[in-house]
């Protein structure tokens, strides 16, 4: 079951991986051909809308603690093209999966079948339970999120099948209400314990700005990013699944220090509330690996407020030097990292141009996350690129993100 399982989130669009690179972005197809291919498969014009997939700066494994988190939404989209039905049916198309998938509204399965469609089940089941009366539908899904890479790829589909669906009820929900309706069909249907971060990004992205995020109570900043600089994504090719025992394990860590430091001190919720000093007199009663993954919190949290205010000060340096600081306590203390991830830090280290690098998103495996002077991307680009294929034998993939908006009505965008 478990191998099912990785296969299916890896793949619930059937991802081919494609070469980037840095002079011309992933084109998703035009609302046109999109429409196009809609109006063959169903026979009627449908509405399009598109979430973006995301990157975390700094801030990593923090949000399922009540933390703070640094994301930009990318690029990267999944877009889902819907029309009304005259009966109860759910008839969903993956274009790059090539699969036909239909179920009925009255009788949804109550339990996933580890595979792709279960994310659109999912936002199903939690819309009904929220008594929102979801209408028959036709739905063609395409997204360019690379699979596996920790670019949210999920958060993606999940953020703009709930904005269809909303649409079809002619309903509406605001952008928090549907991050964290996202949120729990994920973990309460899919299965994957994830925290607030990617779905909330994926809604309330702004082009061009980093979104520092409290993910106890959903207050956030736009945060504008240096135009002198680059967000530079280095795929290391080595998949990972975010729905596996390694996050979840990592999770049940966590809670399990919190529950240890609230019996301590009855007002701690969560490891947010833990202060450095608190970890340092109570750190000898907690099991080794529960004292590491407490220490990565809340020295990640304490980083990410740090970098934030770099950001704000156009001080790029210390915000690079946060993000090294973030990659060794990912690697040491909460131990997601693998040696592909540290490799591509490594390299990135020793390239003119670079402030900071870190491995990004849930670990084992995925991208990380360059900050990159400009004038130097195209120098990185082919150090990175020669340098990863020299030692592993495996030629990267690189992405230039463009930081992106949040979910919208595709028709909207083109007007």
């Amino acid at each position: 079951m478990e191998s099912q399982r990785i296969f299916w989130l890896r793949s619930y669009t059937g991802f081919m991986p494609l070469d980037v690179s840095l002079s011309s972005q992933m084109s998703l197809p035009t609302i046109r051909s999109l429409s196009e291919t809609f109006v063959r498969l169903y026979s009627i014009q449908p509405q399009l809308v598109q979430a973006p997939g995301r990157v975390n700066l700094i801030g990593e494994h923090t949000d399922y603690n009540d933390g703070f988190v640094l994301p930009s939404a990318i690029q990267f989209h999944t877009t889902v093209a819907h029309a009304l039905r005259n009966d109860q049916q759910l008839v969903v198309f993956s274009e790059n999966y090539a699969e036909r998938v239909e179920f009925s509204l009255d009788r949804l399965p109550p339990v996933p079948r580890h595979h792709w469609s279960d994310y659109v089940v999912g936002v199903a089941h939690k819309l009904i339970e929220q008594k929102i009366a979801l209408p028959g539908a036709n739905l063609l899904i395409h997204g360019n999120v690379p699979q596996g890479a920790g670019l949210s790829s999920s958060a993606s589909l999940e953020v703009a099948l709930c904005r269809a669906f909303l649409q079809l009820a002619d309903h509406t929900l605001d952008g928090t209400e549907i991050a964290l309706l996202c949120q729990r069909a994920e973990n309460e249907f899919v299965g994957a314990r994830c925290g607030i971060m990617d779905q909330f990004i994926a809604v309330h992205g702004r082009k061009n700005h980093a979104l520092l995020l409290d993910c106890r109570s959903f207050t956030y900043r736009h945060q504008p990013i240096p135009p002198q600089v680059c967000l530079v994504l280095c795929n290391t090719m080595v998949r990972h699944t975010v729905a596996g025992g390694e996050y979840n394990l990592r999770r049940h860590e966590c809670e399990t220090a919190a529950a240890f430091f609230s019996n301590i001190s009855p007002q701690i919720k969560a490891l947010r509330d833990v202060s450095i000093g608190d970890f340092e007199r109570h750190q000898a009663g907690l099991p080794e690996s529960v004292r590491k993954r407490c220490r990565h919190v809340i020295t990640e949290n304490a980083r990410t407020l740090l970098a934030a205010d770099a950001l704000a000060q156009n001080d790029l340096s210390r915000f690079g030097r946060l993000m090294r600081e973030s990659h060794a306590s990912l690697r040491d203390d909460f131990q997601v990292s693998c040696p592909e991830l540290d490799l591509m830090v490594e390299l990135a280290s020793e390239i003119d141009g670079v402030y900071g690098a870190r491995m990004t998103g849930g670990g084992f495996g995925g991208c990380t996350i360059n900050l990159v002077r400009s004038e130097n991307v195209d120098a990185f680009q082919s150090r990175i690129s020669q340098n990863y294929q020299r030692i592993i034998g495996q030629r990267p993939e690189i992405y230039a993100c463009v930081p992106a908006d949040g979910v919208r009505c595709l028709k909207q965008i083109e007007s």
